[in-house]
Order: C-alpha cells, then structure tokens, then sequence
C-alpha cells in the first residue's frame, strides 16, 4: 500500500491502466494454502489470515492458523450474506456430512453456536459488512481503542519490557562466550535463551547419559531453540547428531534455525556445509540430512522413530514433538548419548501426557535414584543411569503474554484444560457414594458462565 500511495503521490499511477488491486497482490508476498495443507504452515508467522470458507473450518484449523498471526494482526473470516447471526447456528458445515449415519440423519451443529457466541462476547471482535461498516452487534466494539504508544512508536506498559530488557544483558554478557553468544543472540525471547543456554551447557559437558526435555505450549520457540542447540553442538564438535520426529515436514523451522544457528557461527553454505533434500514426494523435498566439512566430517542426519537401532553411533539424539509419538519407540531410542527432548504440552495437536506422566516421570525417578529404578520389561537399558533435567518455555513469540486472542482461543477448544489439574483426593471415594449425572449437550455447549466453567471441568478430566 506504500508502495502504491507513493505512486500515485509522483503521478506515476493511472487508473485507468493499471488496477490497485493488481499491484497489491503482485507487491505483496501473500500465502495461499488450501485447508487440508495447513499444518504446512506451522511454525511460520504471518501479519494477516483470511479464512474464505467458513463452512469448511474445523476447530484444528482454527488452532492451527489464528495463532500463527503475530501480535498487532488480523485475522479475517468470511461469511456469505446473512440476515442474523444465528443463521450461522444452522448452517450446514462441511464436516457434517462425515459424521451422518443412516441411524443418524441430523446433525446439530453445537460448535457453531457456541463458537458464534464466544465471538460476541470477545471485546476484540469486529463483525463488518462488505462496504467494511462496523455493524452494532454488541456494545463491546463502543471500548475497542488502540493501545497507547510513546513518541518513539513503542507500546507504554509494555508486558515484555522488562524479559526484553534481561534478555539484552544477557547477550551482552554472552557476547564475548563463543558459540554460546553467537546463538543466544538469535533467541527472541528470555525463557528461549536460558533453555538455549541449558542446551549448550549439557552439550559441553560431553557426558553422553543426559536427557534434557523442553516442554512448552505452541508458539514459544521450542523448535527454534532446538535448531540453535543443535548448531551450537556443531561448533563443539559433536559429529554424528540424529533428529527425529513424526514426519521430517515437521522439522523445517529446526532446520531453519540450524543453518541460521550455523551461519552465526561464521560457517557458510556449500563452503563449510551442504544440505540434502528428500527425494520422498510424501515429504515434500523436506531437508534430512546436513554434512558439515569445515574441521571434520559432522553430519545432522533424520531418522524415523522407528528406526532406532541406526543410533549406534550418535553422540546426540534431538527428539521433536515427542508427544506425537508412540511412547515405546521414545522409550527405545534412549541410549548412551546426549538427548535432547522436545515436546507440545497444550495444543490442538495433544496435550503430552502420556509423555509427562510416564516417561518424564520415570527419568525423574531414575536421575534421584541414580539410576537404580529399572524401566519395564523390553523396555531399552539406555534410559537407567541418566541425569534429567527439565526446561519450560512461557513466553510467546509472535504476540505479547496474555495475549486476550490466544486467552480466547483456548477458552474456545479447551486447549489449556492440563495446566489446571486438580490435585487428586487423599481418598477416593467408593462407587456407591458416587452420584451420577446427566449432561444436557445443548446446555452444555450454550456458552453460559456455569456451563463453560463446568466444559473446562469436563476437559480437565480428559486429559487428566
């Protein structure tokens, strides 16, 4: 758009040749992606999302592209004509017609009604005609102000401020400390350089019995941060590295952020370093292998989960998204090297219990018992003896902390429903005392006070 006044202010611009709108879309770099390749876009951050169809949304990609637009952004839902919103109760959604039986001819659309009064009752939803007229659906858009920023542009009470601040001491006192300087200046957040910090540590300690596992909710820079460890683990000399994850399409920000990692380090491209792309059309010309040639020969290599008998000769073993796979071929791959473990704790994608409550545990127990607890039967010996340490990521990346959309979000699909566990009674109670209920769904999901609080209960226990 700067581009174009700039035109128009030079009178370079005619109207009657050349289309505005043709110009914005040809200077603009713009993103298509249909709906079923969405998780493609994971881990990328964007100024705006335009959703066109919204009979098609599910909630999975209503987690997967809102909380990729950073903090001052739009996101953007399309809907044909309307007389009322509650036509969107009704509105016959795409996913419906999988869900039809010939015992089950109707479907009730509950979600919708409960995804259009949430939007309601955001303080930061706008709902707009085509001519772009703010239409009075609620008195809440009467408060909608933009935040107060100093003469320098900056946002006053800045939640970050003070993590931003600690974060320049830090890479101010790293700076003279190679490779660890080099990284931790890349970090965007605080908590992403100290656990990039702990990363580094464990890898020049060179003691090959650690596991260090970072957990942390979507967006915080998990996998940036391991891409920077496993670059640091370069420049220390680590030579055979393994990465692993459920689909090497997973690992294109890691890879990203080694090969930044790497040129931070002073290493150059085709000079100290190659990379080799997937001939697998299922991956998508993912990157799975990186040969790095400058002092000796240092490979960061992708291996499948289940191939882990090809870790004979690692010296450091990176795990992504852990959660999404099989507890068992987790288990199996721990061995007499350095693991780094990585793992999304609340999310559309899982919540990692399963590897929170098992595995995590039991390398807790096995490190204060100093390896005496032995694992279950069949279960890989590389897991007993180990030192643990955990790392946890709060802050986000692309938005500030406590972003209210992301606070709506997963108030929505009851994404945060783990980090409010209760804690189980000292005693529980015998089953004849118990009393059961039952649930009205239609109340259940109506969106009142009680019954979301009682919806988030619900999920707690789920996932509990």
């Amino acid at each position: 758009m700067k581009q174009l006044k700039k035109m128009a202010q030079r009178g370079l611009l005619d109207p009657e040749q050349e289309d505005p709108f043709s110009l914005f879309v040809a200077s603009t770099n713009i993103r298509y992606c249909y709906y079923n390749e969405t998780q493609n876009i994971l881990g990328n951050t964007f100024g705006m999302a335009v959703l066109q169809d919204f009979e098609a949304l599910t909630p999975n990609l209503l987690a997967r592209t809102i909380e990729t637009v950073e903090g001052g952004g739009v996101v953007i839902m399309l809907l044909s004509n309307l007389k009322s919103l509650t036509q969107l109760y009704t509105v016959t959604m795409d996913v419906h017609a999988r869900l039809r039986t010939d015992a089950h001819q109707t479907v009730t659309g509950r979600f919708n009604e409960r995804l259009v009064l949430s939007l309601a009752s955001n303080p930061h939803c706008l709902l707009m005609d085509d001519e772009l007229n703010v239409l009075p659906t609620s008195t809440l858009i009467r408060h909608i102000a933009p935040l107060p920023t100093g003469p320098d542009g900056k946002l006053l009470n800045d939640p970050s401020a003070a993590s931003q601040a600690e974060l320049t001491d830090l890479k101010s006192s790293l700076a003279d400390t190679q490779p660890a300087g080099a990284l931790v200046s890349r970090c965007r957040t605080l908590d992403q350089a100290h656990a990039l910090v702990t990363f580094l540590d464990a890898a020049s300690e060179k003691t090959l019995r650690s596991t260090l596992a970072l957990t942390a909710s979507r967006g915080r820079g998990k996998s940036a941060a391991l891409g920077l460890a496993i670059a640091g683990a370069i420049a220390l000399g680590y030579a055979n590295i393994f990465v692993t994850a459920p689909s090497p399409e997973n690992l294109r920000t890691l890879f990203e952020f080694v090969f930044k990692g790497l040129d931070a380090c002073g290493y150059q491209e085709h000079i100290d370093y190659d990379l080799v792309e997937s001939t697998n059309p299922d991956w998508g010309r993912a990157v799975v292998r990186v040969n790095v040639f400058r002092a000796h020969r240092q490979t960061v290599q992708y291996v499948q989960p289940q191939h882990a008998t090809r870790l004979t000769q690692a010296e450091l073993l990176v795990i992504d998204e852990a959660a999404a796979i099989p507890l068992p071929l987790v288990k199996a791959m721990l061995g007499p090297y350095l693991v780094f473990l990585c793992s999304t704790v609340n999310g559309y994608e899982g919540t990692g219990r399963s590897l929170s409550l098992k595995l995590i545990q039991q390398l807790r127990e096995q490190a204060a018992g100093g390896g005496k607890a032995a694992g279950p039967a069949g279960a890989s010996g590389g897991a007993v003896g180990r030192t643990f340490r955990e790392v946890t990521l709060d802050e986000p990346i692309r938005y500030a902390p406590g972003d209210p959309i992301e606070s709506w979000l997963h108030n929505l699909l009851c994404l945060d429903a783990a980090t409010h566990l209760p804690r189980p009674p000292v005693k529980l109670p015998h089953p004849s005392s118990c009393e059961l209920y039952h649930v009205d769904r239609d109340t259940l999901f109506s969106f009142h006070k009680a019954s979301e609080a009682f919806l988030q209960r619900v999920s707690t226990v789920e996932v509990a």
